[in-house]
């Protein structure tokens, strides 16, 4: 019995002895392949941990080491331990692009290096790329990630904005305007202005590219000269048509080789979607650069079918197409809408296309949308609309590796939970498991003393 009982400790020293080294061992190799790989999961709402697929699409075109230097104290007033923030942030843009280094300054222990550097806020970030700067006072995904992408941005591109006769303006807060978009084009490093062929003297041929946004009174002659003008030298243009009348512009239609029809798009699948017939969802994009891996759903209000007609002299490309099983309404829109069969034209139907040809060896871009609504105030948070109106203005002016998705907007700020999940929440933490726990305790300590006794 002594013998059995002097074996049995033994083994089971030589047990605990095995068990703590392979615990030890354990360890040791599990801090390697922390020190050696970094793996981790993004579980909120909106991957508001991570970065965007578009703001890493974003820091792989900076091609060069990016330098973040944020003048803020180690305290502050509002938010605390402010470059704590400043650095989880920034890590993020860290593991994608390792030589984006980050440095801070103390404004108030060093006030000459903040005045050089012309800050003015505790916590502001200034960001150096290729001798450029950007200043930055809002630490969010959105915002840096725009200010990359202005840096990137090889010079800053003209957007001028045809004025004069009651056009959709780029600087407008009316819910016919396009204010809202004017102000992503900024923040995405253009520069927008208008452009009044009477009033001003100012070639067109200054713009990278022109926007024609809805004018909604003729224009003169001459003004439609200069337009046709500015196609045959090879400038860049965006054209936003309603379903109004073309103003004056049908010459302009005629140089492009396009067919404007009449009448406003139905799109039955809207009514499905508790959307108005007439707005027209885009769900399938043709085969360009402006689309390419683009799967949102586009929204354009009172469309009209723009066709490409056959020619030699522009390569066209359709991309949006609408209305897979609608129709352009050609009659008045009453509270019947039907198909006629011998007036309407059967979906789908194409309501934006691209053109290029080659000027003076180089390519001059054309975009024609047949809604002037999906860029406006009102319209512009619909789906991918906004998405889509930059990655236009992108190719337009040649920065087509600049093309992505917008980074996201954080959706899942706070955590609401029903009262019905609470309570199961607090009787499963507070009750239950404790009790469990207790009762587990007691098994093992019952069947320890239990197998004791029979040594």
């Amino acid at each position: 019995m002594v013998t059995i009982n002097k074996k049995f400790r033994t083994n089971a020293r030589l047990q605990n002895v095995i068990f703590v080294v392979l615990l030890l061992l354990l360890a040791f190799l599990l801090g390697f392949l922390a020190l050696e790989t970094r793996i981790q999961w993004d579980v909120t709402q909106n991957n508001r941990n991570s970065l965007s697929q578009a703001s890493k699409e974003t820091l792989q075109k900076l091609h060069g080491p990016v330098q973040v230097v944020a003048y803020a104290t180690e305290q502050h007033a509002q938010f605390g331990d402010i470059r704590k923030i400043i650095t989880e942030f920034v890590v993020l843009y860290q593991r994608i692009k390792p030589d984006l280094t980050l440095t801070f300054v103390d404004p108030t222990e060093q006030p000459r290096l903040a005045k050089e550097a012309g800050v003015k806020v505790n916590g502001e970030m200034v960001i150096s790329f290729n001798q450029r700067r950007e200043y930055l006072t809002t630490i969010n995904e959105q915002a840096f990630t725009n200010a990359l992408m202005r840096l990137a941005r090889s010079e800053q591109k003209l957007i001028l904005a045809m004025s004069g006769h009651g056009e959709r303006k780029l600087d407008g807060m009316a819910n016919y305007d396009l204010g809202e978009f004017g102000k992503q084009l900024v923040a995405n490093g253009f520069n927008s202005r208008s452009l009044n062929l009477v009033v001003e003297n100012e070639s067109i041929d200054d713009a990278s590219v022109l926007v024609i946004a809805s004018p909604q009174t003729d224009l003169l002659s001459g003004e439609v000269d200069q337009l046709l003008e500015y196609i045959d030298s090879g400038g860049n243009l965006l054209w936003l048509v309603d379903q109004e009348s073309l103003r004056g512009l049908l010459p302009l239609t005629e140089k492009l080789q396009l067919t404007l029809t009449p009448g406003i798009v139905i799109d039955p699948q809207a009514e499905e979607l508790k959307a108005p017939l007439t707005f027209a969802l885009g769900t399938g994009y043709g085969q360009h650069v402006i689309t390419h891996n683009f799967d949102y759903v586009t929204v354009f209000p009172f469309a009209r079918q723009i066709t490409i007609n056959e020619n030699a002299e522009w390569y066209g490309v359709s991309l949006v197409e609408v209305a897979q099983q609608g129709w352009v309404e050609t009659g008045e829109l009453d509270d019947e809408i039907m198909f006629d069969q011998g007036d309407d034209v059967a979906g789908p139907i194409s309501v934006a296309v691209a053109l290029t040809r080659t000027v003076n060896d180089r390519e001059q871009r054309v975009v024609v949308v047949g809604s002037g609504h999906f860029l406006a105030n009102t319209y512009l948070g619909n789906g991918g609309n906004l998405d889509f109106g930059i990655n236009l203005v992108n190719w337009l002016v040649g920065d087509e590796e600049l093309i992505t998705i917008q980074p996201r907007a954080t959706l899942d700020s706070s955590l609401m939970l029903s009262e019905m999940a609470l309570t199961i929440m607090v009787v499963t933490f507070l009750i239950v498991l404790p009790i469990l726990f207790l009762l587990l305790g007691f098994i093992i300590h019952w069947r320890r003393r239990r197998i004791k006794n029979k040594l």
